[in-house]
Order: C-alpha cells, then structure tokens, then sequence
C-alpha cells in the first residue's frame, strides 16, 4: 500500500485560500430593482433590455396549480 505524505499547516492553508466567499457583484436597473450580474432580474423577468420570462404568466400559472391542489 501507497503511504500517504504529510501535508503541513501552510500547505493546508495554501489549498483553502480559495474557499473563501465573495460578495455577488450587483447591478442596480434603471427601476432600482437589483439585480445579480449577468443574470435576469428575478422581479420584471428582464435580461438586457427585454424581457426573458414572462413572470405575470408564471405567478398566474402557479396560482392556478396551488388553487388545483
């Protein structure tokens, strides 16, 4: 069997140097709804100037699952 090599401390701490978090870059629409980048905003359905996903429809057609069940 293969023995295993040690790893000190700082080689250890090397490796989780890149686990830290990082805040998500936001963007602020021309509404003021925020918005993460390079995403749709979640509110309006809206990625780059037109709309994505029709949220109205969505919000409808779940309420309508919910009033089925």
């Amino acid at each position: 069997m293969v023995v295993r090599m040690r790893h000190t401390s700082g080689h250890t701490r090397n490796r989780r140097s890149h686990h830290a978090l990082v805040n998500p870059s936001l963007v602020v629409e021309k509404d003021g709804s925020v918005r993460r980048s390079h995403h749709m905003n979640p509110v309006t359905g809206m990625y780059r100037g037109r709309i994505v996903v029709d949220m109205a429809a969505k919000a409808l057609k779940k309420q309508q699952k919910a009033d089925a069940n």
